[in-house]
């Protein structure tokens, strides 16, 4: 079971068997990074980079995979890095209870198994490092209400990348618990993981349903990231729809400077991959983790260009 979190924060990849090791001691242990993410999500390159500065630091091998939202492949995945004796392993949920048997595999063989970015509390992970999902969706609705941009009777957009993965459903069930007192409705659309669909489905919905539509929560980083391309392709102005979702990205981050996006959400993925296998490698020497680490940061215009540099850096 996941322990209570008692640490807040301000706040993939490439193939299967590519690991990252420190010249200066070859002879760490190895560990497992496994994402449901997509290497066409630029995010993700900030979790990666987290996976191997964390290798770079310690002198251990990270071998990182991601899954593209295959739930089969991701569970054949852990238990890949299971068979192979890792030392630990980190890994998102593609899906809500999808990992529950695999976790069990790794606490039977025990392996350290830690839990981030996305939270699946019906698996026994040892940990979970990353954002509450469900916390985030009902603070973005929240803002929409407390910023007068919706009120009862509105119809609200929500495009995700993957609908029924894990981060989109705890999302929409944070937003509901705003929402349907109030008598706002919405709809979650599929814009897939491909740069070009999205903004071409995302196009195709808002043109077809501009006059019901007041305001956007944008479910995933590629589809928040994509709002000015849609808009400006539509004939949409900035600020003329209120948008907030997510914001790991250098594409959201100018969104929310430009008045496209009212505010976005900061995950920290450097710091989350970082602590992840940090965890995992602190469970290996026999120090059980007590406890959660939850990250996460709204910001909107004043604070955006911190988040912008600490993007760009990369």
């Amino acid at each position: 079971m996941l322990k209570k979190a008692i640490t807040l924060l301000s706040a993939a990849v490439i193939a299967v068997g590519v690991g990252f090791v420190s010249t200066a001691d070859a002879a760490g242990k190895t560990y497992y990074w496994v994402s449901h993410g997509s290497p066409a999500d630029p995010v993700w390159t900030y979790f990666l980079a987290g996976a191997k500065q964390w290798a770079e630091d310690t002198g251990n091998t990270v071998n990182t995979s991601f899954q593209n939202g295959d739930v089969p492949a991701h569970q054949e995945a852990i238990r890949a890095a299971i068979s192979a004796g890792a030392a630990g392993i980190a890994t998102t949920s593609p899906d809500p209870g999808s990992l529950v048997e695999v976790v069990k595999e790794a606490n039977a063989k025990g392996i350290p198994i830690i839990n981030f970015n996305t939270p699946d509390p019906q698996a026994n992970f040892d940990a979970y490092v990353g954002g509450d999902n469900k916390t985030f969706g009902k603070n973005w609705a929240q803002y929409l209400v407390d910023k007068k941009l919706v009120k009862s009777g509105d119809f609200v957009w929500m495009p995700v990348e993957v609908p029924g993965a894990t981060y989109g459903v705890q999302e929409e069930e944070g937003i509901a618990s705003v929402f349907k007192p109030l008598n706002i409705t919405w709809e979650v659309t599929d814009a897939t993981l491909d740069q070009a669909e999205i903004i071409t489905r995302m196009s195709d919905y808002l043109t077809a349903n501009r006059s019901k539509i007041k305001a956007i929560i944008g479910l995933g980083d590629l589809v928040n990231g994509s709002i000015k391309r849609v808009f400006d392709q539509v004939g949409v102005k900035a600020g003329e729809i209120p948008v907030i979702g997510w914001g790991n990205s250098t594409d959201t981050t100018q969104e929310v400077l430009n008045g496209y996006v009212n505010a976005a959400q900061w995950q920290d993925p450097q710091a989350t991959s970082y602590m992840a296998l940090s965890m995992a490698a602190m469970a290996a020497s026999k120090i059980p983790p007590g406890f959660n680490i939850i990250t996460g940061a709204l910001y909107e215009k004043d604070t955006a260009e911190f988040y912008d540099k600490i993007l760009s850096a990369k």
